[in-house]
């Protein structure tokens, strides 16, 4: 055999020990989210948040297990370049028509990065192109189920509906919720005319997350259609539809970024997230992929439609972000595309006391929390490449002086070893300074909200300062800055001590004993940094914030596995 056949060969064999790599990586990923039907059917919450994070470490055990197998096929001549080129074909012929190709690709380039510690992208051997939207090419139809609904008796779809989506427990009182499921799409349709619904369409795969399993599709009238999303609970006694979403903004937050990701059973993902641009079109690709859980594609796209982006607008700098800069991160962004890059700095100012490694295990706990809505999604790049010219000069100046650990000038280039990406919003502190009293004081009462709601998943956000909260574009409060979060089962709650003098009473420091990990709820107002209007509703709406009792009392709920529920969803939309 010639020596070219015998490349020929090595480089099949690699792309198809990639491709099966991918696949075996596929099917545990299945096998995990195949679970939380039965999590969801015996309410084991505490077992649905380890599968959870048993799913989200998946894909680097899958890669690192190809990569051993890799290691025994190459034989040392893994870094050969040329051959790396041949497998790159071999590997898009092997995948070709597959409506999931580009999570192979992904898989594909993680390998290759990993072997070549690739700094940038390396076109000849990765698959990367900015100038295309992948998903436009799919066609294929994702499994649905379509239900026609009477203007006579609407009801009888919805029951058909839930009697198609059954559980081994029974549903309570089916008739009566698909009743309110009726009443309600007809309420909230109303604007369509007197016969709103003519039709209903859902995905076949149920979504599962947290306490929650959803029927996500669309429903139709005669000329225009709308998201429809069916939650259903399981409140011990049986399965029961609890809220009906049909508007954008309420499935948007459903599948938002600061929510962790969804376990659904999809046979594949490519056709489900082309379905689902269809009900959220103004909701990235990036972020669809993300929240299905598959975290790597939703990095990939992301990367692919900011460089893309970046690419067309050549005329625009990178800057420094709005709002009060940080002690541990320094952040910028494009303007025009709502992104942050977030770098940890060299030197943190006092009184942050924590290490670099600190800083990235705080961002490693994040990734694996349950979000319920109030933590945005940070994903960690590594080894990107800007062109020097791009950044405004004292960003690219403190950048240099600043983050020397993670920036390095290579030319014209520069390359960032480690910086974390998230959703840009609107900096809370300068939120409020801009809006009328009455958006200012939802905003105040959103954010005690998101501090609640934090807490009762066991989140302690640490640092409460409004800076390090944004603001959606609907106004609900996200906090962003984690290098002082922990759990509240790791603090101590204290009451404030009364002085026993003039002179403690007087002194500019503490005169009692405080250790690292105590906290004072009485004193949360000081630190705020809320108007004093604002603060004085909070204070009035959420009082349980500042009482130390209820700090403690949710510890012990905690410590005996008993963790309140945090609906997704207003009260408004839960069915009556």
């Amino acid at each position: 055999m010639t020596e070219s056949a015998t490349d020929s060969a090595l480089a099949d064999s690699i792309a198809r020990c990639i491709a099966q790599g991918f696949e075996d990586y596929h099917h545990g990923f299945a096998q995990v989210s195949r679970r939380a039907r039965e999590r969801f059917q015996r309410r084991d919450w505490a077992a649905a948040k380890a599968d959870a994070i048993e799913r989200i470490e998946l894909y680097d055990l899958s890669v690192a297990q190809c990569r051993t197998q890799l290691d025994q096929l190459l034989e040392g001549s893994g870094e050969a370049r040329l051959l790396w080129r041949q497998v790159k074909q071999e590997f898009a012929r092997l995948i070709e028509g597959r409506i999931d190709g580009e999570l192979y690709k992904t898989f594909y380039n993680t390998l290759t990065r990993r072997l070549f510690a690739t700094h940038g992208v390396d076109d000849s051997i990765e698959f990367m192109a900015l100038d295309i939207e992948p998903s436009d090419a799919i066609t294929h139809p994702v499994a649905r189920h379509v239900y026609a609904v009477s203007e006579a008796r609407p009801a009888e779809a919805f029951s058909r509906l839930l009697a198609d989506y059954a559980f081994d427990l029974p549903y309570t009182h089916q008739l009566r919720c698909a009743a309110a499921i009726a009443v309600r799409l007809q309420d909230d349709l109303s604007h369509w005319g007197p016969y709103p619904a003519r039709a209903i369409e859902l995905l076949q795969t149920v979504f599962y997350r947290e306490r929650r399993a959803y029927l996500v599709g669309r429903v139709f009238g005669e000329h225009r259609f709308s998201p429809c999303v069916i939650a259903l609970v399981n409140d011990g006694s049986g399965i029961r539809a609890e809220a009906v979403l049909s508007r954008r903004r309420d499935v948007a937050h459903l599948f938002g970024v600061s929510r962790s990701y969804f376990q659904a059973d999809l046979p594949t993902v490519a056709d489900a997230v082309v379905f689902l641009r269809s009900i959220l079109p103004g909701k990235p690709v990036d972020e669809i992929y993300t929240v299905l859980g598959r975290a790597k594609q939703g990095k990939t796209e992301r990367y692919r439609t900011f460089f893309s982006h970046f690419q067309q607008h050549d005329n625009e700098q990178l800057v420094h972000a709005d709002g009060t800069p940080g002690m541990v991160m320094t952040v910028f962004t494009l303007p025009s595309y709502p992104l942050v890059f977030k770098l940890i700095r060299d030197r943190f100012a006092w009184p942050k006391a924590m290490s670099r490694q600190d800083v990235e295990d705080k961002y490693a706990l994040v990734f694996n929390l349950d979000r319920i809505g109030r933590l945005l999604d940070a994903q960690p790049y590594r080894y990107l490449r800007f062109p020097r010219q791009r950044f405004a000069p004292a960003l690219l100046q403190e950048l240099v002086e600043g983050c020397s650990q993670s920036v390095r000038i290579d030319g014209d280039e520069v390359e960032i070893a480690l910086c974390y990406v998230q959703r840009r919003f609107r900096p809370l502190n300068l939120y409020l300074r801009e809006q009328g009293a009455d958006a200012a004081r939802a905003a105040a009462l959103d954010y005690a909200q998101a501090i609640r709601d934090m807490a009762c998943n066991n989140i302690f956000p640490g640092d409460m300062l409004l800076k390090n909260f944004g603001v959606s574009r609907h106004g609900r409060a996200v906090f962003y800055d984690y290098d002082e979060l922990c759990l509240v089962t790791e603090c101590n709650f204290r009451q404030w001590p009364q002085p026993r003098s003039e002179e403690e009473a007087m002194a500019a420091e503490p005169w009692f004993h405080v250790a690292p990990n105590d906290v004072f709820p009485e004193r949360f107002g000081l630190f705020m940094g809320l108007p004093r209007a604002s603060l004085d509703v909070v204070q009035e709406k959420f009082g349980e914030l500042f009482d130390p009792g209820w700090w403690q009392a949710l510890q012990a709920g905690f410590r005996q596995g008993l963790y309140p529920d945090t609906p997704p969803y207003p009260r408004a939309l839960r069915l009556a």
